[in-house]
């Protein structure tokens, strides 16, 4: 068996407060340095940088996952995790159309830039990608899941945007089998006052900036088959293994 160290929660320069040198092929360069094999690109309700990030990551030998950080209706983030780029691009077009639009403040928010695989940019979001939609946080894993994704609450140890600080506790109606952590060392804690004893944990680092990736041995792992080397074997696995949860 083979360890595959996991990122499932980055930010490109496509979201708002990531950084401009977060770019698809720095993040792949990065997750290579730090011993990361698959990583995830979850920017703020939008998942145009996955096709650039995928051609990069292909270059460094990174098993790409393509995502999105949704921001629900009670301003909490859920990451969503898609086994096909189409997916997570199909997902993408039915985001747009449940966005609160908001024109884009550069100079408070920063850009919102969309690149290509060389980095170059290709085009510009106009309206702001931090703001709540109106998907509300119990039909966010069923609206995932017509796309063939999975959904779950991220950073829920964490006060900004996390789901136990905005309800008070976790949301166990909308049947979530996974959860996020930012710092594993809370597991032990979340786990006991907040019931999560049958939900699966994953730890991911929420990176914006380039020196917020962790190296890969302090990240979770999967194990996996040694003769998984190909790309779609490995998304394969990984989503039988979460869905399993």
């Amino acid at each position: 068996m083979a360890r595959f160290h996991y990122d499932f929660h980055v930010h490109s320069c496509l979201s708002p407060c990531g950084d401009a040198d977060n770019t698809p092929n720095n993040i792949a360069g990065m997750a290579f340095l730090n011993g990361i094999r698959i990583m995830a690109l979850t920017d703020h309700n939008s998942s145009r940088n996955c096709p650039a990030f995928f051609a990069a990551a292909r270059r460094y030998g990174v098993v790409p996952i393509a995502g999105m950080e949704l921001t629900t209706s009670e301003d909490i983030h859920a990451v969503c995790l898609f086994e096909s780029l189409d997916d997570a691009l199909a997902f993408n077009d039915e985001i747009d159309t449940r966005r609160v639009r908001v024109k884009n403040r550069p100079d408070i928010f920063g850009e919102q830039l969309i690149l290509d695989e060389d980095d170059n940019v290709v085009g510009h979001e106009e309206d702001l990608l931090i703001n709540a939609t109106t998907v509300s946080l119990d039909e966010a894993p069923l609206l995932a899941e017509k796309y063939g994704g999975i959904c779950y609450p991220a950073h829920i140890d964490r006060p900004a945007n996390g789901a136990i600080e905005i309800l008070g506790d976790f949301p166990h109606y909308a049947g979530f089998r996974l959860a996020e952590l930012h710092d594993k060392s809370n597991k032990n804690e979340y786990v006991r006052t907040y019931g999560l004893e049958h939900i699966r944990i994953l730890v991911s680092s929420d990176a914006h900036y380039l020196n917020q990736f962790r190296d890969g041995d302090e990240n979770d792992w999967f194990e996996f088959d040694d003769d998984l080397h190909d790309e779609e074997l490995v998304r394969k696995a990984l989503f039988e293994d979460l869905r399993s949860s």
